[in-house]
């Protein structure tokens, strides 16, 4: 069984969590980020969502709270139908720029390309967010469709060594 206190990324790969983990979740990601390593979050949505969080940072934070340092944090905004992506590193405040926000509907084709998810996220819908450590950025994607890339604001990868899920998303597998 994962335990939260155990998460290995390798296991992320190749092993159903036997007991969804609660949100809110934070967990240790064994030896750190490195390039080519994924996260895979699946979950459902649940009833009346306000916004759920993903975020990867350094350390384990104090209690509930994250570290300093966060690598990344994917928010997604319900009401507002809109994901916001940003870093901050250290402790005097951000580094680096936020994100605009981006609709989570699928906006008509871009020059023959369309850029977000097919899908609509709403109340009670299933999803899969994977996120993928590439040299210069993360990569994340909404149930095998690119939703965005996001340039690395920490350079030292294996630092980044905690996973928090939190808001409005039951998670029913870590992969």
């Amino acid at each position: 069984m994962l335990q939260q206190s155990q998460m290995s990324p390798d296991t992320f790969r190749t092993s159903p969590v036997e007991q969804a983990p609660a949100v809110p979740f934070s967990g240790h990601i064994n030896e750190g980020l490195r390039v080519g390593k994924r996260l895979i979050v699946v979950g459902v949505v649940e009833p009346r969502p306000d916004r759920f969080y993903i975020l990867l940072s350094c350390g384990p934070g104090l209690g509930q709270r994250p570290p300093s340092d966060v690598a990344l944090e994917l928010c997604v905004l319900m009401k507002e139908s809109q994901v916001l992506c940003r870093a901050c590193v250290g402790a005097l405040g951000r580094s680096g720029e936020d994100r605009p926000l981006l609709p989570l509907h699928r906006p008509p084709a871009v020059q023959g390309r369309n850029l977000l998810p097919k899908k609509n996220i709403s109340a009670l819908s299933s999803l899969q967010i994977e996120i993928s450590c590439q040299q210069s950025q993360f990569q994340i994607f909404v149930d095998g469709q690119q939703l965005l890339s996001f340039g690395h604001r920490v350079p030292r990868l294996q630092e980044i060594d905690t996973l928090w899920i939190a808001g409005a998303l039951r998670i029913t597998k870590l992969g």
